[in-house]
C-alpha cells in the first residue's frame, strides 16, 4: 500500500511539514552536535546528583536554626502590623457624651 502510494502520487498531500504522512525532514549534523551536548549535559547532572554534599546524618536539622530565625523575622513583622487590642469600653465610649440619666 505505501509502495502504490509513493509510486502512484506525485508529493506529499496537503501541508508537507505537518500531519499523519508529513515529509521527514534531514537530520543534519547541527542536530546531531545538540543531542550529543543535551546528553552531556544530562550525564553530568547525573553525576553531581549521585554524588551527595552531606551525608544522611549531617542533612538532618541541618538548617533548623535558619528556618527558626526566618520564622521569628516573619511572625515579629506580621506582629507590628496587627493593631493594638481596644476594648468594648473604647468602642461605645462615643455613646456617653449625651447621657443625662446618670446620677452625679
Amino acid at each position: 500500500m505505501f509502495l502504490t502510494n509513493l509510486l502512484l502520487r506525485k508529493g506529499i498531500p496537503g501541508r508537507q511539514w505537518i500531519g499523519k504522512y508529513r515529509r521527514p525532514r534531514q537530520v543534519t549534523w547541527q542536530m546531531k552536535r545538540g543531542v550529543i551536548r543535551r546528553l552531556e549535559t544530562e550525564a553530568e547532572n547525573e553525576y553531581w546528583i549521585s554524588r551527595p554534599y552531606m551525608t544522611k546524618e549531617q542533612e538532618y536539622n541541618h538548617a533548623k536554626e535558619r528556618r527558626l530565625a526566618t520564622f521569628e523575622a516573619v511572625r515579629n513583622a506580621q506582629v507590628a502590623n496587627f493593631p493594638e487590642h481596644k476594648y468594648l469600653d473604647e468602642h461605645l465610649n462615643h455613646l456617653n457624651v449625651t447621657k443625662k440619666w446618670s446620677t452625679t
